[in-house]
């Protein structure tokens, strides 16, 4: 079931310890793994503007957001960082 876009310029990423989710849409070929490192999120930040993204918003259990959020700030994008305690079982997540 796909959800309705609201914000086409909009991507979400789900962050982790050992790798980042990044989502430009809702097809699996939408969604892209990158690592954790300063290399990775930089080219985070330039697949996101390459596919002309604006906003992002991010959900983070832990302190892993930190990095990506300074880095994605620096390229100026709109950013929400949601508590992934409370995303967790939000009506129309996909499960993996």
């Amino acid at each position: 079931m796909k959800m309705e876009v609201v914000n086409p310029r909009c991507a979400g990423i789900d962050i982790g310890s050992r790798s980042h989710f990044v989502a430009i849409g809702q097809n699996d070929s939408d969604v892209k793994e990158f690592g954790v490192y300063a290399d990775d999120l930089t080219a985070i930040c330039k697949w996101l503007k390459d596919n002309s993204i604006t906003s992002v918003a991010m959900e983070s259990t832990g302190s892993y957001w930190q990095n990506l959020y300074v880095e994605l700030s620096k390229y100026g994008f709109d950013l929400v960082l949601a508590n992934g305690k409370f995303t967790k079982n939000a009506r129309g997540k996909r499960q993996m």
